[in-house]
């Protein structure tokens, strides 16, 4: 069983930079998927960026491409996302995710659905 772990989140104003981090415990040899995604409430979930952990590959979400970096770093066994030019919009519960690689046919690497394991999330605020 995978246990996730996030921590990082706080408030900061429009411009400014956060990093967010997921500890990443009880996964086995097994290839995954790692990402991150957010969620405003009243919406639904959407993914930020994701990488696959056996090479390092790295995917954003569109609209996010040049202010937020995913990272691993397997000897911490920890994912990061730096998240830099915050603006208010930014605003949301932030979800470390994993999921193995045999569940994603047919599915983005930023779809929700194929992950099968979440953190608690962390808050993160930006103010204007």
């Amino acid at each position: 069983q995978v246990h996730l772990v996030e921590s990082g989140g706080g408030s900061v104003q429009a411009g400014g930079s956060l990093r967010l981090s997921c500890a990443v415990s009880g996964a086995s040899s097994n290839v995954y998927y790692m990402a991150w995604f957010r969620q405003v409430l009243g919406k639904e979930r959407e993914g930020v960026a994701a990488i696959y952990t056996a090479d390092g590959t790295t995917y954003y979400a569109d609209s996010l491409t040049g202010r937020f970096t995913i990272s691993q770093d397997s000897a911490k066994n920890t994912l990061y996302l730096q998240m830099s030019s915050l603006k208010p919009e930014d605003t949301a519960s932030y979800y470390c995710a994993a999921g193995e690689w045999t569940r994603f046919q047919g599915f983005s690497v930023l779809s929700a659905r194929p992950y099968n394991y979440w953190g608690q999330g962390t808050q993160v605020t930006v103010s204007s």
